[in-house]
């Protein structure tokens, strides 16, 4: 069979949220971000294109709904031709996915079912919607061909609204739409017929090969639905799994999501049809591909987050770029967070995505500098200051990875580790020395460092309790089992107090935490916030919003909420203290010194990083 691309690798659809104003154009900011990834790759997909106004799921989101819009659209295609590449334009009509917050925004589906995760209730569509809908989705298209775009990729799965009519859970019609398959299938046929009879350009779909509900879409009927658009002539078959309504962390492949699982999916489809696959998530490493292509026969891969994390990762993968690939956590904390807060896509990992930060280059001179602390912040430093041509000395008194070790610690939170393991992997890539003694400012005055920068973290806030004398913190991740069976009190309820309670869980204790705000998981990453809540509702742990420990009497401890009223917590077994991090710089040195990442001020590993790199660009 001919190939589609001139190789297998192809940027999934990822939302950016980069246009100014919400006005829906592409800017400088879009091309900065494909320009950067396409030289490696076979095709990229465009993100999800809104076709109408009114139908945006973020309020940055690229449009097709105008001819204005045409332009814009088509430098991107310009730079994947430029490299070699198609360019794919995925258009999509988010039915009732649509955003509720975003004025203006209207919602139809094929039933009127609200989204489970906070929709809005949207209108059953009748055939003159139908028929709005199609011509949507035929100017959109149009729109795409006229801007250079080599294909057009139609979503039929992850819960919008073509996936809608298909699935059973969201589609309870009675007419000609609704009941068998062949009727449910029926809207989504007439929308790629109506694309087709429009566009000269194939048509790539993308479909979820199961809901992951029990009264949604499932395998089987995915199968029926490849076998069918295989017959209608779509040229390649996308496989996806989840919704956004109902598996949102399938939807985002999450790291709360079993890794593989999609793939095995993907494989049964393509067992079925004689179409191309295109497998996807969380394919980010060499020897994901290779386990793709062993075990399954893969012959093109959707990259998504890997090439958030590492630019370059194609040509790495390749063996054309020599350098360590960065991993991608699957935290979706900058990715899916960024757009979420209306910043736009960034990375924890990779400290020049959606920053203007350039490329590090090699230094006018060359110093010796010294990085205290080896925690992410300062092997970041030191990696990049020895790009740059700096002689440079690591001083970590522990183990590498610093406070970073215990994050990965906690229920399904093991790919973190990965990160630490690159930073290993450049340092002594790159010539670090690393020495594992504690330094003194004694030391680095006598060995005559030109700069001194100071990583050397944070320390837990231990709060003044009357009573509280015996209590742990966070260090508990690293030997839970001595917390067994027992009931817990965990004094603070913010990201690594939640993280905490959940990995105790897991020990079978009775949990109880006491935050002094009106919530807690404060800046948890959405998903993993909203799946460890309900891990605690299920589990039955007792939270106490707006109260404080006053003091601990033997095993009873005393809160007061804000009316100073009293609640007696009897038969504590154990108390695990989380209220805070607090900046630990041990010493300060005459020379040079540059303090970054907690050890400055305390804040998220994306931001240490960042500001790592920053520093190195300016030494």
């Amino acid at each position: 069979m001919e190939k589609l691309f001139k190789n297998e690798y192809i940027m999934a659809p990822m939302k950016l949220g980069y246009c100014h104003e919400k006005d829906g154009k592409v800017n400088e900011r879009h091309l900065e971000f494909y320009s950067k990834r396409a030289k490696y790759l076979g095709a990229i997909i465009s993100e999800p294109f809104y076709i109408d106004a009114g139908l945006r799921e973020n309020p940055f989101q690229l449009g097709i709904d105008n001819d204005d819009k045409i332009e814009g659209i088509a430098r991107i295609a310009e730079l994947a031709h430029r490299e070699g590449a198609k360019f794919i334009a995925h258009v999509n009509h988010p039915g009732r996915m649509a955003n509720p917050n975003i004025p203006g925004n209207y919602f139809w589906s094929a039933s009127a079912i609200a989204c489970e995760n906070g929709g809005a209730m949207p209108q059953a569509m009748d055939k003159e919607m139908m028929k709005n809908a199609i011509e949507k989705f035929v100017q959109a298209s149009i729109r795409a061909q006229k801007a250079g775009a080599d294909f057009i990729e139609l979503q039929f799965g992850y819960g919008y609204l073509l996936s809608q009519f298909l699935s059973p859970q969201t589609n309870l019609r009675e007419d000609e739409y609704g009941g068998s398959f062949e009727n449910r299938l029926r809207f989504p046929l007439e929308v790629l017929k109506a694309i087709q009879s429009s566009v000269s350009i194939p048509i790539i779909a993308r479909v979820s090969a199961t809901d992951f509900h029990p009264n949604g879409l499932v395998l089987e009927e995915a199968i029926l639905l490849a076998k069918r658009l295989e017959q209608e002539g779509v040229v390649a078959i996308h496989v996806t799994a989840g919704s956004a309504c109902s598996a949102p962390a399938w939807f985002y492949q999450h790291l709360f999501t079993q890794k593989g699982k999609t793939w095995e999916l993907a494989y049964k489809i393509k067992e079925q049809i004689s179409i191309p696959v295109i497998f996807h998530g969380r394919i980010n490493s060499l020897q994901d591909i290779r386990f793709l292509k062993e075990n399954y026969g893969a012959e093109y891969f959707s990259i998504g987050r890997a090439l958030v994390a590492d630019e370059l990762f194609v040509g790495k993968i390749l063996g054309i770029e020599k350098d360590t690939i960065r991993p991608c956590l699957a935290c979706s904390e900058g990715c899916l967070g960024g757009v979420r807060a209306g910043k736009g896509l960034g990375c924890v990992v990779n400290p020049r995505v959606n920053t203007g930060l350039r490329d590090i280059s090699p230094a006018a001179k060359v110093k010796k500098i010294a990085v205290v602390g080896g925690g992410l912040a300062g092997m970041e430093a030191a990696i990049q200051l020895a790009r740059k041509g700096h002689q440079v000395t690591l001083f970590e008194k522990n183990k590498l990875g610093g406070q970073f070790l215990l994050a990965y610690l906690p229920p399904k939170k093991e790919s973190l580790h990965e990160i630490i393991d690159y930073y290993k992997e450049e340092l002594t890539r790159r010539n670090v020395v690393v020495r594992f003694e504690e330094a003194t400012r004694e030391m680095l005055e006598k060995d005559s460092y030109d700069e001194v920068v100071m990583a050397t973290g944070a320390q837990p806030v231990v709060p003044n309790i009357q009573g509280l004398q015996h209590y742990h913190w966070a260090e508990i991740l690293e030997k839970p089992e001595i917390i067994q069976g027992k009931k817990v009190l965990i004094l603070g309820g913010g990201l690594i107090g939640v993280e905490l309670a959940s990995y105790l869980l897991d020990y079978q204790n009775q949990i109880i935490i006491v935050e002094m705000m009106d919530e807690i998981a404060r800046g948890l990453e959405m998903i993993e916030r909203n799946m460890t809540l309900a891990k605690f509702k299920n589990a039955g742990v007792q939270i106490y919003l707006k109260h404080k420990v006053v003091e601990v009497v033997g095993h009873t401890v005393v809160l007061e909420n804000e009316n100073k009223e009293r609640v007696f917590i009897e038969n504590i077994d154990e108390i695990v203290v989380s209220i805070g991090m607090k900046p630990y710089r041990p010493f300060e040195v005459s020379t040079s010194m540059h303090v970054i990442g907690d050890a400055a001020q305390v804040a998220k590993a994306q931001d240490a990083i960042y500001a790592a790199y920053k520093l190195a660009l300016e030494l």
